[in-house]
């Protein structure tokens, strides 16, 4: 969905101590799930074991006082490029306009002692800003800035090859940080962020690494509730992102989706991740390409939004997995030429993945959230009218299609009564509505929900199955059983087993 600029924001009064803060960042055992097991022992539980900093001032560094108000932003103005900056341990404040913020020099450094904070008391929006290169952020506690909607509060202006690393942000309004070309964010809590824990944005950016991290808790300000249809919720955003890895990162108890990649992202490589307790989607991959999926353990997800379609009498597929107008295509160029889903574990989900593509969504039509773009293999919006749009290439080229989906080799399994649900909860789908508009469309009735169930590549098989798990397919009139699913016309999950 497109991104909105108007959200609402909020100001935390009161000032919180340091010994206070670090109590609440930390996961505890009565507040968390325990840490994951199996194929989650590689991922870290980062909030309640954050990483300490030095105790002393690294060699060369320059000391900053949490006694001297602005001290941080002071002495970054006054130093060359390439300082290392050691924040002793106590409260760090900014200045009191909502304007004043820490700008970096080309390869700063910022490096936090243990009980380091750097605190925005709900004054400041923005804690570090700016175009310099190659800043590195380790150790530091940082929290209550009052970020814009759709805004971040590190790396506000999504400079290149910045590197955050063992710290912790917590209870920030907008998103934690934003992201730019290169960046690496390892080993990072990143918890109760009132937007998104990351907020990746724009074509420019890219070829990023999120590596060990817990985002836990984020969209704490429930923004969809006050727009419905935002599209700006999640523990994670990504818009327009060429080349991201994700891997080994604890991702659970968000409100909204965990994953969320939107319009345009290509060459994404999500695997190793524990990703669990979402309300929404576990991941969500929306008019994007070429993925892998791999190795992931996914538990409980979407049952909160599952349980909301069946509450307004909504019998759409809601489901863990969602991919949503999105594909592979070998004219895109990525790691692979597919969305390859396989080795993973989805336990207790709401559903396993939906394949789904609008088919009134395409470039240059009312249904196009993503206002003026168009996709990677079509890039003039103009290009997509009538008479043209009706012949190929464009009729393919204009439309972002769920296409060459392999799924395969994973394990699925269902307790409806763990869930919560009595029907609806263990579904499958490939499906399209039927197109309507606008009136020269040459998309109109079964033309793509034939098309995304018999003849764009889409296949499940060689899966096991645990549960009463039904089959969506060309609309949501059709349910089929395991045994109709592997027949034909549908020929799926050849080599699965029930």
């Amino acid at each position: 969905m497109a991104r909105q600029a108007t959200c609402r924001n909020r100001l935390l009064a009161g000032l919180i101590s340091v010994f206070s803060l670090v109590a609440a960042t930390a996961c505890t055992a009565s507040e968390s799930p325990q840490r994951p097991t199996s194929a989650a022992q590689a991922t870290p539980v980062v909030c309640a074991a954050v990483k300490a900093g030095p105790a002393d001032a690294p060699p060369g560094a320059v000391v900053i006082d949490p006694a001297v108000r602005d001290d941080l932003a002071t002495k970054t103005k006054n130093s060359p490029p390439g300082t290392t900056f050691w924040l002793r341990p106590g409260t760090h404040t900014l200045g009191e306009s909502e304007y004043d913020q820490v700008s970096p020099k080309d390869g700063d450094r910022y490096v936090g002692a243990p009980g380091a904070v750097l605190d925005g008391r709900g004054i400041n929006r923005y804690a570090f800003t700016g175009k310099a290169g190659k800043v590195t952020i380790e150790y530091l506690t940082i929290t209550r800035f009052d970020s814009p909607a759709n805004e971040g509060v590190v790396n506000h202006d999504s400079a290149p090859d910045w590197v955050i690393e063992s710290s912790t942000l917590v209870d920030n309004r907008g998103a934690a940080m934003m992201a730019g070309l290169n960046q690496v964010i390892r080993d990072n809590c990143l918890k109760d962020n009132g937007q998104y824990g990351l907020n990746a944005c724009c074509g420019d950016v890219g070829n990023l690494v999120l590596e060990g991290n817990e985002f836990v808790g984020n969209n704490a300000d429930d923004l969809e509730k006050d727009n419905p249809g935002c599209g700006c919720t999640g523990g994670m955003k990504f818009w327009e992102i060429d080349k991201a890895d994700i891997r080994n990162n604890w991702i659970h108890d968000n409100r909204g989706p965990g994953i969320w990649v939107d319009t345009n992202g290509n060459d994404f490589l999500i695997e190793h991740n524990v990703i669990e307790n979402n309300d929404g989607p576990a991941i969500f991959y929306e008019t994007s390409y070429n993925a892998i999926i791999r190795d992931n353990t996914i538990r409980r997800n979407n049952i909160v939004e599952g349980k909301e379609f069946v509450d307004r009498d909504d019998n759409f597929p809601s489901a863990a997995i969602y991919l949503s107008e999105s594909g592979g295509d070998p004219r895109v160029p990525a790691r692979t030429d597919k969305i390859e889903f396989y080795g993973n574990t989805l336990e207790d989900n709401w559903s396993g993945l939906t394949l789904w593509e609008n088919a009134d969504r395409f470039c240059n039509s009312p249904a196009n959230s993503s206002t003026g773009l168009c996709t990677l293999v079509q890039q003039d919006v103009a290009k997509c009218a009538p008479p043209a749009i009706a012949q190929e290439p464009l009729r393919d080229d204009c439309r972002w299609r769920t296409r060459r989906v392999d799924i395969h080799d994973n394990k699925f399994s269902v307790n409806p009564q763990a869930v919560g649900c009595q029907t609806m909860c263990a579904r499958m789908a490939v499906l399209s509505n039927y197109g309507s508009s606008p009136d020269w469309s040459p998309y109109k009735g079964d033309v793509v929900a034939k098309s995304i169930t018999f003849h764009q590549d889409n296949r499940w098989h060689s899966n096991t199955y645990t549960g009463p798990w039904s089959f969506v397919a060309v609309d949501t009139q059709q349910v089929l059983t395991p045994a109709d699913w592997q027949a034909a016309p549908y020929d799926q999950d050849q080599g699965s087993t029930f």
